[in-house]
């Protein structure tokens, strides 16, 4: 698998709220991959771009996001996800920020890339508007035909197990309410 961008990018914690050093690997199927270090043994974090990124926002357009100490307000990264939540990273200068800005949304753009071994190059290959993507056959032995295609039920159990959970709580929360008259009598 190709790397697409690699570096030290500061990372701000989900529960938190604190920024983190991080090297950080954007492949070309659209993992974006957060280590402790550069040696790549400890993944701290990923996130599938191909399936979750809505946007990327850069610099002055990322709001009231405040960087890490000694940072300026160009540096920072904001990546949308499609469930609401927003991976917030900081770059070590501006030009690094629109870097991989660009680099992100052209992973977001184009999620499919097919391998041609005789130029030892990548080629993005573009979704139809059924989410659908044919790769016709190459020239040469072992040539074959790929169909890839979106599930548009890909995370639908998640969503039915949160809102089973969250049904569970409010009908407990309601129980309580309904109970606690009996508790002054």
């Amino acid at each position: 698998m190709a790397l697409l961008r690699s570096g030290w990018l500061w990372r701000q914690t989900s529960v938190l709220k604190r920024w983190k050093l991080n090297w950080c690997d954007l492949w070309i199927d659209g993992s974006l991959c957060f280590y402790k270090t550069d040696s790549r043994r400890e993944l701290e974090h990923r996130v599938s771009l191909k399936m979750s990124c809505v946007d990327v926002t850069s610099g002055l357009e990322c709001g009231g996001l405040t960087p890490p100490e000694n940072n300026p307000r160009e540096n920072r990264i904001v990546i949308l996800l499609t469930d609401g939540s927003a991976v917030n990273l900081c770059a070590n200068s501006e030009d690094e920020s629109i870097a991989w800005k660009l680099t992100l949304l052209e992973t977001r753009r184009n999620p499919v890339f097919t391998y041609d071994p005789y130029d030892d190059s990548y080629q993005a290959v573009p979704m139809s508007r059924y989410q659908t993507v044919y790769i016709t056959p190459g020239v040469g032995p072992g040539s074959h035909q790929v169909i890839v295609q979106r599930d548009p039920f890909d995370g639908l159990m998640e969503n039915i197990a949160f809102g089973l959970l969250a049904g569970m709580a409010a009908g407990t929360a309601m129980r309580s309410f309904l109970l606690m008259p009996l508790f002054f009598c």
